[in-house]
């Protein structure tokens, strides 16, 4: 008897993923639209910035921006959703690399310092074109619009902030009454208004001047005004006790001054904030006096 003849099966083909090489065009790939996006995203706010500056904010429309810019009208908003967000072209890449700081901070590196160096990229972002910088401040001061969108923007930076300092506290500081998350969310605070002082004042010059090493100096009155309560572990009451008995107290050290935009205070970390509050209060009244 015969049998039927069984074909033969054709030989299984392995399917592979991806190759290094493919995942290396890929990573290549994103970069170079990242780099696109961007060029595109400043090339439109260049284009703003010139006709904000000759017609006049409100008398700007999109289609005039894009036709400047050498594009369509789609193309503007697959960039920006309003005129207005235009002139602020760099600020979602700043706050990446502002992030990409703080998730590369090395175990040792005070977490306050680590702040400090995370909102330099905005320094830099701005101190990389200094006339447009210089330009955009002066926008900004006469349109509201655009101060409430430059306000929006810093809110960012300072969220991000005080999510990362409050990461650094000690978990056995998280109870009922403890004051760590309120000195998370003022040291970040005062970082960005250290940040936005130095910056005020250098776009008020002209754009001229070393940014950074000014930025350095408020950055270190920072540090020592909140530096030592940031990360520090909570001790038992026994050993805060034992201190005080070989240690006499010391009274709390508050001060603050007013000037015509500014607020500076400087308190030991030790301070009841009742005792800041009323300093603050009493500063504020003066200068108004």
């Amino acid at each position: 008897m015969s049998h039927p003849v069984k074909s033969a099966r054709p030989p299984r083909t392995a399917v592979k993923g991806p190759s290094k090489q493919d995942s290396s065009d890929t990573t290549a790939g994103s970069r170079r639209a990242a780099a696109q996006r961007l060029t595109m995203r400043r090339k439109l706010a260049a284009a703003a910035m010139e006709l904000f500056a000759t017609k006049g904010y409100e008398a700007t429309t999109v289609d005039e921006i894009a036709a400047a810019a050498g594009v369509a009208r789609r193309t503007f908003f697959r960039h920006f959703r309003s005129k207005e967000e235009a002139i602020f072209p760099d600020h979602d890449d700043t706050l990446v690399r502002a992030e990409a700081v703080l998730a590369a901070a090395p175990a040792e590196e005070h977490p306050l310092d680590t702040v400090c160096r995370g909102i330099k990229e905005v320094m830099r972002m701005y101190a990389a074109s200094p006339a447009v910088s210089v330009e955009r401040y002066r926008l900004t001061r006469e349109v509201p619009t655009l101060r409430e969108r430059e306000i929006a923007s810093v809110a960012r930076y300072e969220r991000l902030f005080t999510r990362y300092l409050l990461g650094h506290f000690d978990e056995r500081a998280h109870r009922d009454g403890d004051d760590d998350p309120l000195l998370a969310e003022v040291a970040a605070s005062a970082v960005v208004t250290a940040h936005n002082h130095v910056l005020r004042r250098w776009l008020r010059a002209g754009g001229e001047g070393d940014v950074e090493a000014q930025l350095d100096r408020a950055f270190a009155i920072v540090r020592e005004t909140f530096g030592s309560g940031i990360g520090r572990a909570v001790r038992p009451a026994a050993e805060a006790e034992e201190d005080a008995e070989a240690e006499p107290a010391q009274p709390p050290a508050v001060t603050a001054s007013a000037t015509d935009e500014v607020l500076v205070t400087v308190a030991r970390t030790d301070a009841p904030l009742s005792e800041v509050i009323r300093t603050i209060e009493r500063a504020l009244k003066h200068r108004q006096d």
